[in-house]
C-alpha cells in the first residue's frame, strides 16, 4: 500500500514539475508578444521600412546580465518568421530560441534588458533554424537603425544578416550582439507545444498551428508588417 501510495505522489510530482514548465515557457512566449507591442508602440521604434524588409523577427524578455563573471548573459524567448516561399507569406508559428554571450553590451549592470532581433535574408533564417550559430562570424549582425536614423543606416541594415535591438529602462537602440550565439531551443518549444519539434518544422515545414500564448506575437507582426517589402533574392 505505502509502496502504491509513494508512486502515485511521485508521479504526481512529476506531472506538477512538467506543468510548471510549461506554464513557464508558455508565459515567456506570451511575454514576447507584450514585448514586441511595447516596442511597436514606442515613438523612436523600429523603422517600418526596416521591419518590412525582415524575413524573421525573434524577441528576448528580459534578458538579464549575469551577477559575476564578465559580462555573461543568457535569454530565452520566441523567433516567428514569414510563411511561403521566400518568406513571402503571413506571418507563422513561433518556435523558442535562446541567446548565450560572453559579453552581450550591456552598459547597465544587472538591469533586465527586452532584446529584438530581425532576420534580414534567407541565409541568415536558415542558417539559425539549423543550429546554433555565432553573431559575426556564421551570421554578420549589426545595431539596427532607430526612428529616423533608418536613413543614414540603410548600407548597414541591407549588409547585415540580423539587426539587434534593446529596450532598457525605457530607453529603446540599436546593440551590438557580436560574439553571441543564438540556437534553437527545442526543450522549451516542447514545453509549449506539448511535443517534441524542431524550429525548422514549425518555421519551413508548417507542422504546428499558433499556439495560445504565440498569439499575440503573430497579431502584433501582422498588424505592424503584414507583407514582406523586400525585393526577392537574384534566382528567386
Amino acid at each position: 500500500m505505502l509502496g502504491k501510495l509513494t508512486l502515485v505522489v511521485g508521479l504526481g510530482l512529476a506531472a506538477a514539475t512538467i506543468c510548471a514548465a510549461a506554464n513557464k515557457e508558455q508565459k515567456r512566449l506570451e511575454n514576447a508578444g507584450v514585448v514586441m507591442q511595447e516596442i511597436m508602440n514606442t515613438p523612436e521604434d523600429i523603422p517600418q521600412q526596416v521591419l518590412e524588409k525582415a524575413e524573421c523577427v525573434i524577441v528576448f524578455p528580459s534578458v538579464l546580465k549575469a551577477a559575476f563573471g564578465v559580462g555573461a548573459s543568457y535569454g530565452r524567448g520566441a523567433m516567428v518568421c514569414r510563411t511561403g516561399e521566400n518568406f513571402r507569406g503571413p506571418w507563422g508559428s513561433p518556435a523558442m530560441m535562446a541567446l548565450e554571450g560572453g559579453s552581450i553590451g550591456f552598459q547597465i549592470g544587472g538591469q533586465a534588458t527586452d532584446l529584438v532581433l530581425l532576420v534580414m535574408n534567407d541565409r541568415g533564417a536558415s542558417s539559425i533554424l539549423s543550429s546554433k550559430v555565432k553573431l559575426g562570424a556564421d551570421a554578420s549582425v549589426a545595431a539596427g537603425p532607430v526612428g529616423r536614423d533608418a536613413a543614414a543606416n540603410t548600407d548597414a541594415y541591407m549588409r547585415a544578416e540580423v539587426l539587434s535591438y534593446s529596450r532598457s529602462r525605457g530607453l529603446f537602440a540599436g546593440i551590438s550582439l557580436e560574439g553571441s550565439t543564438l540556437r534553437p531551443d527545442d526543450d522549451a518549444t516542447e514545453q509549449v507545444y506539448g511535443r517534441r519539434l524542431t524550429a525548422k518544422e514549425i518555421v519551413l515545414g508548417g507542422k504546428s498551428g499558433t499556439p495560445v500564448s504565440g498569439r499575440h506575437l503573430v497579431e502584433v507582426l501582422e498588424k505592424g508588417s503584414p507583407h514582406n517589402e523586400s525585393k526577392p533574392a537574384a534566382g528567386n
